[in-house]
C-alpha cells in the first residue's frame, strides 16, 4: 500500500488461487468440523456460508495457522498452512467474530500497535493507521478510548486493524455480528468498497444469506464440514420459469380459470403459480383477472433464493413450482 494524500492505494495483486484445500479434515474428538473438504477459490469477494457449527470458523482458523488440520492439506496464496504460517500472516488480514478489543486505549494506539506487530516501522505504522481509520470512517473518533465506542465503531476498528499491514486477502468472520440493520448495511458497503476499490480479495464468513447476496460475487456453501456448492452468486439467484400471481381473494377461481385455458397452474394460499412457457401468459393473466373482477396484488417472475441450496432433496418443490418460495 502506498500513501497517496488522504486515500489508500493498493498496487496490483498477485494472480493465483486464494485458497486450495485437498481432503482437508479437522476432528474435535468424535466431532468432524471439516470432513475431506476440497476447495479451489479464486480472487474476488467470496461468501462463506453455513449454519452455526457448519465449519466456517474452523476453516478460517486452519487457514490462519491457528489450529492444525487433522489430515489433508490447505494453502493460502500458494503458502502451506502448516509450514508457511508466518508468511501467510504477512499477506492475510483477519477480523475475528467476537469482541477482542482493549477498552482502555484509543483506536489510533491499538491499530498502530497491530501495524507495528506486523513489522511496520513506527512512522509508517502511524501513517498507515491514520489512512485505514479514515477509510473505515473513524478518523474523527480515532483518539477516543475503544471502551466508549458503539458496537458498530468497534467492528470498524476490527476491520481497520485487519487492513493495517496492507493484506492481499481479508478473512472476515461474521463482520456484522451485533449490528442493527443500518449498521449492517454500512459495514457491508464498507466491505464491498474495500474489495472493489482497492483490489483486496475478501472472504466473508456468515450465516446470513441475505448479506452474502448483497456484497459477494462468489459463494462457498458448507454444511457439517462438507462442501455443498461453490459457484458465482448469480447462478443461485437466476429467474425461474415461474410466474407468481397474487390476489387478495379468489385464488381458487383464478387457478381454475387459467387451467381451463391450458396453462399449468397451482394454488398456494392467495398466490397462483404458473409455468412461463410463452409471453402470452401475461396477457391471459391480465384478461382473466379482469374478467373475474379479482383484486390483483402482484404479477412477478420468481427468482431462486440462496436458501434453496440448503434444501434436503425430498424438500424440492413440484416441477410446476420451479423453485418458488
Amino acid at each position: 500500500m502506498v500513501i497517496m494524500g488522504a486515500r489508500l492505494h493498493w498496487g496490483n495483486r498477485v494472480s493465483m488461487a486464494l485458497i486450495e484445500t485437498a481432503s482437508l479434515t479437522k476432528d474435535y474428538g468424535a466431532v468432524k468440523a471439516l470432513d475431506r473438504l476440497d476447495l479451489q477459490v479464486e480472487p474476488g469477494i467470496i461468501g462463506l456460508v453455513g449454519a452455526n457449527g457448519a465449519g466456517k470458523s474452523t476453516l478460517i482458523k486452519i487457514l490462519l495457522g491457528l489450529v492444525p488440520p487433522s489430515s489433508g492439506r490447505a494453502s493460502v496464496l500458494g503458502l502451506d498452512v502448516v509450514s508457511d504460517t508466518r508468511e501467510i500472516r504477512k499477506v492475510v488480514g483477519y477480523m475475528p467474530e467476537h469482541d477482542c478489543l482493549p477498552p482502555d486505549v484509543g483506536a489510533t494506539e491499538f491499530v498502530t500497535h497491530m501495524a507495528r506487530i506486523s513489522g511496520l516501522p513506527r512512522t509508517a505504522a502511524r501513517e498507515r493507521t491514520a489512512e485505514v481509520l479514515r477509510h473505515v470512517g473513524l478518523y474523527e473518533e480515532r483518539y477516543r478510548q475503544i471502551g466508549g465506542y458503539s458496537t458498530g465503531m468497534k467492528q470498524r476498528v476490527k476491520l481497520a486493524q485487519a487492513l493495517a499491514h496492507d493484506p492481499t486477502l481479508l478473512l472476515l468472520d461474521e463482520p456484522t455480528n451485533g449490528l442493527d440493520p443500518t449498521g449492517r448495511d454500512e459495514m457491508l458497503d464498507l466491505i464491498k468498497r474495500t474489495g472493489t476499490d482497492f483490489g483486496i480479495s475478501v472472504i466473508v464468513a456468515s450465516h446470513l444469506l441475505g448479506e452474502i447476496e448483497q456484497v459477494c460475487t462468489f459463494l462457498l456453501a458448507i454444511d457439517a464440514g462438507h462442501l455443498l456448492k461453490a459457484a458465482p452468486i448469480s447462478t443461485f439467484t437466476q429467474r425461474t420459469p415461474v410466474v407468481a400471481v397474487e390476489v387478495e381473494e379468489g385464488a381458487d377461481r383464478l387457478t381454475a380459470a387459467l387451467t381451463s385455458r391450458g396453462f399449468k397452474a397451482r394454488q398456494e394460499e392467495q398466490c397462483v403459480l404458473l409455468v412461463l412457457e410463452s409471453e402470452a401468459l401475461y396477457d391471459a393473466v391480465r384478461d382473466t383477472v379482469a374478467d373475474l373482477g379479482l383484486p390483483l396484488v402482484r404479477v412477478q417472475q420468481e427468482r431462486r433464493r440462496l436458501e434453496d441450496i440448503f434444501r434436503e432433496p425430498e424438500q424440492e418443490p413440484e416441477p410446476v413450482a420451479g423453485g418458488v418460495q
